[in-house]
């Protein structure tokens, strides 16, 4: 199948306008050959795409339909043209990734500063999601690439190593297991929580854990972040369990951080691509930069 990107601006052109005169002015072309280019769509896809009137030209349902596809691949190639005549001046373009909530907020601001600082002309758009949506949106190519806790799925993507990290008891100062350094799971569910929103990993490990424990998980406020949490615990609402470079960032005056004795406390973090070697060369330089451990790379706490 022969499809010329010219036949198909020439003809979202002529819809646009109205009439093939008015198309052809504008794109610099004469009439006949307009109309010869929607001739030849026509028969490559063996349906009528306008019709004529004496008020001038309206596609058919078929030919509304190209039209919007139309748009769209034309759009397409007009930003490859444009990434790629960046490359001839530089490193340059922008990358997408999805991150939970917990490495949003620990790893990644220092290694986007050290990579920013590093390649000045390459725009990360970092947007927030649950790691199980993560990986079905890596799969789909949503985003190329994704931060999130390790978890059983079924997404067809690429896994691969990045942080770990361990999950912390938060409770107030003056809170009876305040003076404790460490705890089991079993016995804080005594104690009313303060809990991350529920289709978050973390939630869904909390429950299941309370339910093997054969106890109630008593989630007496549900927040939608962590510094949100670490407020609550602060002014006794409940207690409450984070990754501990989360506790560290915020480290809140008032509260005391135990040590989570269980399995499942210890957490690593990964990062998914659908294919390393399909990435673009942007997000491939990306991608190694989060592969590679240095001091850059470790999390800030706030003063």
């Amino acid at each position: 199948m022969k499809l010329d990107p010219l036949s198909l601006k020439l003809f979202v052109r002529v819809v646009e306008e109205g009439t093939i005169a008015s198309a052809a002015e504008l794109e610099h072309i004469a009439a006949p050959a307009v109309s010869k280019r929607l001739r030849e769509l026509e028969e490559l896809f063996g349906t009528p795409l306008i019709t004529r009137t004496n008020k001038g030209i309206s596609p058919t349902a078929a030919g509304a339909r190209l039209s919007v596809l139309a748009r769209d691949v034309l759009d397409d190639m007009r930003n490859i043209v444009l990434q790629m005549k960046a490359y001839s001046d530089g490193l340059r373009g922008s990358v997408r990734v999805l991150v939970n909530i917990s490495a949003i907020s620990t790893f990644m601001p220092p290694i986007v500063r050290s990579f920013s600082e590093r390649y000045p002309d390459i725009n990360i758009s970092l947007i927030e999601r649950d790691s199980l949506a993560i990986t079905e949106s890596v799969a789909e190519n949503i985003a190329e690439i994704g931060v999130f806790t390790r978890l059983p799925h079924s997404a067809a993507i690429e896994v691969h190593p990045f942080r770990t990290d361990e999950l912390k008891v938060l409770v107030p100062a003056h809170h009876p297991l305040a003076n404790r350094r460490r705890v089991g799971y079993a016995e804080t569910l005594a104690y009313e929580y303060v809990v991350l929103r529920p289709g978050t990993h973390l939630h869904f490990q909390m429950l299941t854990a309370a339910s093997a424990a054969g106890r109630p998980l008593r989630a007496k406020v549900e927040v939608s972040s962590y510094d949100a949490l670490c407020r609550m615990v602060q002014v006794g609402l409940g207690i409450g369990i984070l990754p501990a470079g989360n506790a560290e960032l915020y480290r809140l005056p008032g509260t005391r951080t135990l040590k989570l004795d269980e399995p499942w406390a210890t957490r690593e973090l990964v990062v998914g691509v659908r294919r390393r070697d399909a990435l673009s060369p942007v997000a491939r330089l990306f991608f190694d930069y989060l592969l590679a451990r240095d001091e850059a790379s470790e999390p800030i706490a706030l003063p």
